[in-house]
């Protein structure tokens, strides 16, 4: 299934909407703050639906770190889910778009490098750990390789 299903939380659909309807001049501020969000486009686990994600950007090299935080919410967002189970992804970064595929990095050194890394792009993130007893799921998205 290719169809696009629009997030049922209205404020993240119309901020998907905006981001690529304007090819990512507009909409690519979190709710209009001054904090940059990605867009991730992901394959929904059950339907195989087009997902679209607006995700705070966090970079790492020419990698992006995925914070599954929910807002330090007892479960994972729905995206998180989804990319356990479909790995690829697009991602939409202002302008640019780009082919990606994500691995969940687990509690190790690599973690920690990439958690310091979030928060400080987004210290929030310090107390949404805080105050949920789940690990927040970090992903890391690394440019798709091409098939040989």
């Amino acid at each position: 299934m290719n169809e696009y299903i629009p997030s049922p939380r209205e404020f993240v659909a119309e901020q998907v909407k905006r981001y690529e309807g304007s090819g990512g001049k507009e909409g690519w501020k979190w709710r209009d703050t001054d904090l940059p969000v990605i867009i991730v486009t992901h394959r929904g686990r059950h339907t195989g639906a087009i997902r679209k994600s607006p995700v705070m950007r966090v970079v790492d090299g020419g990698n992006y770190i995925l914070v599954a935080s929910r807002g330090g919410a007892p479960t994972d967002p729905q995206w998180a889910h989804n990319l356990r189970a479909n790995p690829d992804v697009e991602i939409r970064d202002k302008t640019e778009v780009h082919a990606m595929r994500v691995r969940e990095v687990p509690d190790s050194a690599e973690r920690e490098r990439l958690w310091e890394i979030a928060v400080k792009a987004f210290p929030p993130y310090a107390e949404y750990q805080a105050k949920t007893e789940r690990l927040i799921p970090l992903f890391l998205a690394e440019p798709a390789q091409e098939e040989r």
